[in-house]
């Protein structure tokens, strides 16, 4: 069994693109979720809604780079916005059913052959990242880099540069936001909406603010998914994205700054030592081809993450660094 393979493709993509997307995308959800007690299960439409906005800004309308870039971020504010407006006065279940219809939803909408002229349709759109990828050869991040067993192309390594240069942001973001007393009002919020109402605070316009800093932060993901792949498609953004993120903040700790991205690392490790240590036990055949062949190794990898995390929710429902008390709230 190759081991140093196993451990090299894990400890690469602990650390790679994939890992940032969740991480920032984890990090928007734990500002609704974790901090504010909103029970959003349509982040998958932010990232959606803020690749969409730059792949059709570059390509569909012919603007600039940054220009897109930004229409991108106020097209997750705008949709944070509007679904704020409309679900944020709804109950916790109507709540998640409303904004994860709300996001595949959108999903539909760009996958119709009517769009394809603006979105693509199911094909998605490609070609919108080559003013990001110039930056990185003007900087020199053109060359693969091995150190140890860490192994990433040009082309990852500078969108990890650049990915989590953004989580290093969005982290100092939340945790200045959740020490001053907006946080602590989100909190109020989080633990009973009728106190803080009570004592006079508008608690559906901190909703609001809420859902819109975590939509945008979640935007974020979906410019480096667009970015690091150089195309967006609708099934990129599917609902098992927000799942996933899920899981990733559960794991690494609900309402705590790091939590997030511990969760990523870990979560992204884990999925990718359960593949490569099966292929390669697939590869010594020890095991009847009735439980492990090649085409059965994803499975399994789902069946045993998926498992871990049912255990995770038994045993240590707040994760690595959360607190038992963070999850007991009352969610609205």
């Amino acid at each position: 069994m190759n081991w140093e393979l196993i451990f090299s493709e894990t400890l690469s993509q602990a650390l790679g693109p994939t890992a940032v997307v969740y991480a920032l995308a984890a990090i928007g959800l734990n500002v609704q979720f974790g901090y504010t007690g909103l029970l959003n299960f349509g982040q998958a439409a932010f990232a959606g809604v803020c690749a969409y906005g730059l792949a059709m800004g570059v390509l569909t309308f012919g603007w600039p780079f940054w220009p897109s870039v930004l229409a991108g971020l106020v097209g997750a504010a705008l949709l944070a916005l509007v679904l704020g407006v409309t679900t944020l006065r709804l109950r916790a279940d109507y709540l998640a059913i409303a904004t994860v219809a709300a996001a595949e939803a959108l999903r539909r909408l760009v996958r119709m052959v009517e769009m394809s002229p603006w979105t693509g349709g199911a094909e998605g759109l490609r070609g919108f990242s080559d003013t990001f990828r110039d930056y990185g050869r003007e900087l020199g991040i053109t060359q693969n880099l091995r150190l140890g067993p860490l192994f990433f192309t040009g082309t990852n390594l500078w969108v990890m540069i650049v990915g989590w240069g953004l989580v290093a942001v969005t982290l100092l973001v939340v945790w200045l936001a959740m020490r001053s007393p907006w946080g602590r009002v989100l909190k109020s919020i989080r633990e009973d909406e009728d106190a803080a109402r009570s004592l006079g605070k508008n608690v559906f316009s901190y909703k609001v603010q809420a859902l819109l800093l975590g939509g945008v932060i979640g935007g974020l993901a979906g410019l480096i998914q667009g970015l690091r792949f150089g195309n967006v498609a609708p099934d990129q953004f599917h609902t098992t994205f927000t799942f996933y993120v899920y899981a990733v903040l559960i794991l690494g700790g609900v309402a705590r700054v790091f939590g997030p991205v511990v969760g990523a690392v870990l979560f992204w490790g884990i999925y990718n030592f359960l593949n490569q240590f099966l292929r390669e036990l697939e590869k010594l055949k020890v095991l009847p081809t009735s439980i492990l062949t090649a085409d059965k190794v994803d499975a399994l990898v789902f069946i045993l993450l998926g498992a871990g995390i049912i255990a995770l929710l038994i045993f240590r429902p707040q994760g690595i660094f959360g607190d038992r008390r963070e999850i007991s709230f009352h969610v609205r």
